[in-house]
């Protein structure tokens, strides 16, 4: 197969992300649970990165394990939401008061938001595109440290995921913040797990000799700010902060939002 060149696959990524959260839409306007979007982003994400395995330039072994470490990481995470956010389950508290707050125009903006989502997935795409793009033979020490990077993110992400999930499922937890694990160091350990995961193509990329890498620090750079200002604590802290009220409040006053550290005292 003849590769393409990147903006081709990028832009043939974004119109077949397009047409997926098209389709997640009109599920989401049944079922009333706009978490589907998440789940659409991590199963598209993985989809789009293992077509770019068979269809970009560069070293074969290079693109598959690219494509391999976004698969499990992007198929693991969305299969969590889809578990603990979709199946059977109540909307999150944020989609809920994003409904309300957009009132009648509440159809269309969640339609613009999906698509916002397939763009997203084009987007993030790019970094993993980038190292796949680098031809020399497999495997330098950046490839090296960039897999092993990623190895401790992915693990760090799901432990800190099933720690919660695990916490949530006791009926005698209900209301309360969860401060096992991970969690007694980090109020977002997910999110911070997450953004780490991103530098792994980062570092990954600083073996393609005629350079490039620039463009990957795109993932943990809009990542970052998506987790700290847009759509990631901010919400979650509302959230948390509405339904768990003082216990909260002291969780913040002593627990780090996102680099893990010690807790202070109250």
């Amino acid at each position: 197969m003849t590769a393409r060149d990147p903006l081709s696959l990028l832009i043939t990524a974004w119109a077949a992300s397009a047409a997926l959260m098209v389709l997640l839409w009109l599920v989401e306007r049944r079922r009333r649970n706009a978490s589907i979007a998440d789940v659409g982003w991590c199963y598209g994400l993985a989809l789009v990165v293992w077509w770019y395995a068979g269809s970009a330039a560069g070293e074969p072994a290079r693109r598959l394990l690219v494509a391999l470490m976004i698969f499990l990481y992007a198929v693991r995470l969305g299969t969590h939401v889809l578990i603990d956010r979709v199946w059977r389950k109540q909307e999150d508290g944020r989609y809920r008061a994003l409904r309300h707050q957009w009132g009648a125009h509440e159809s269309s903006r969640m339609f613009w938001y999906f698509q916002l989502q397939a763009a997203a997935i084009a987007f993030f795409s790019l970094p993993p595109l980038v190292v796949m793009q680098n031809p020399h033979p497999p495997f330098h020490f950046w490839d090296l440290i960039g897999f092993l990077w990623w190895a401790a993110a992915v693990t760090g992400e799901a432990v800190a995921d099933w720690q919660l999930a695990a916490f949530r499922s006791k009926p005698w937890n209900t209301g309360r913040v969860c401060r096992i694990g991970l969690w007694r160091y980090s109020r977002h350990p997910n999110y911070f797990f997450e953004w780490l995961h991103w530098w792994s193509y980062v570092w990954m990329a600083l073996a393609i000799p005629t350079g490039g890498w620039g463009l990957t620090l795109i993932g943990p750079m809009v990542m970052g700010v998506a987790l700290l200002k847009v759509t990631g604590i901010p919400w979650t802290e509302a959230q948390s902060m509405a339904s768990r009220g003082e216990e909260y409040a002291e969780y913040q006053r002593t627990t780090n939002a996102f680099f893990p550290w010690f807790p202070r005292r109250s």
